[in-house]
Parts: C-alpha cells; structure tokens; sequence
C-alpha cells in the first residue's frame, strides 16, 4: 500500500481536505502544542460515510434527521482532523486555533487538553475494527504533526480514553495501538 505523504503548510495540510468549523477559538499559546489525541465517532452511532460527521463540525447538521442527533443541538464541536474509513483526511480548524474535542481533560496533571493538543477523529466506533487506510492516513499524520511539534513525543500521542477515563471510551478497544506505533516508525 502506498503511503500518504503529509505536507503541513502553515496551519493547513495540503492534502487535507479543507472544511473550516466555525467552533474554535484562540489557543492560549501556540507554541504550547505539545499532545495528539485520538478520538473515534460515528453519526448515527455504528453509521459511516454520510457526511453528518462533517456537517457536525461545520455546525449544518440538521439534528431532527435522527432521534440520537436530538442530544447534539446546539452542542459546540470539532477536531482539528477527521479520517474516513477509506483513509480520506479532513481538516476543519487550523492547527494554531484551539478545536473543542477533548472536554474535560488531563494530560500528567494538565487540565483543559484542547488549549495544548490536536484532535484527531477516526470514523468509526469502540468496538469495530478500523480500517488498514486509516491507520496508514494517522500514522502519516502523526509523524508530519511530530515533525511539525516536537514537543508531540511518542508517549503524548493518546487516546481521548488517557485524557478522560471514566468519561470517555475512544478510540476504543478496537484500536490497535501496537500496530498504529508500528506504522508510524516504519515511516
């Protein structure tokens, strides 16, 4: 399988495909960038490829063409990427601007995660397995993002389960962390 390559230029990846969310707002320092979390989510839940995900994070989604979406009126969200299950990348808020994916939070006694960290979103849910092209698309992502911040160590790439236990469950236990920290030191 050929591998993605990742180009960031300035606060928008080139190969992303870009979808500016209007929920954002300033990070307390950008330089302070120093923490991946990855997350997982499904619209409705177990549901891919319908685009409520993106319209979601752009604040369009139409909350009463579905009994669950009832829970997500007027409910601020995004991340900073999303990955479908075929791989495609997405990007919705700049990587200098804060995106609100983590919530409550804490990294090593840090609270508040999104003033220091990027958001990831794979399509998909805690139980079923993700696809061989996302963790292809994250690993890629993952090692352009390290290069970009350094400050973003192997160790501080975590799902939001590290940053909110008890609160949240993703990626899941169908994420292969093992296998995702292979594919991104074979790159």
């Amino acid at each position: 399988m050929k591998k993605a390559q990742y180009q960031c230029n300035e606060q928008w990846f080139s190969s992303a495909q870009c979808r500016p969310s209007p929920h954002y707002n300033q990070r307390p320092d950008p330089a302070d960038i120093s923490l991946l979390v990855i997350h997982n989510i499904s619209l409705p839940a177990g549901e891919f490829t319908n685009g409520y995900i993106e319209q979601l994070f752009c604040n369009t989604l139409d909350c009463s063409l579905h009994p669950s979406f009832d829970s997500l009126r007027d409910t601020p969200v995004s991340a900073h990427f999303l990955i479908s299950r075929d791989g495609l990348l997405s990007q919705f808020v700049a990587l200098d601007q804060r995106a609100w994916h983590a919530g409550v939070s804490t990294f090593e006694g840090r609270e508040n995660c999104n003033d220091f960290s990027i958001g990831v979103e794979l399509e998909g849910t805690d139980e079923q397995a993700y696809t061989e092209q996302q963790y292809q698309a994250l690993a890629g992502l993952t090692k352009a993002l390290q290069q970009r911040y350094p400050l973003i160590t192997d160790d501080r790439v975590v799902g939001h389960c590290h940053i909110a236990p008890g609160r949240k469950t993703d990626p899941g236990v169908a994420f292969d962390w093992r296998y995702f920290r292979q594919c991104v030191n074979s790159r």
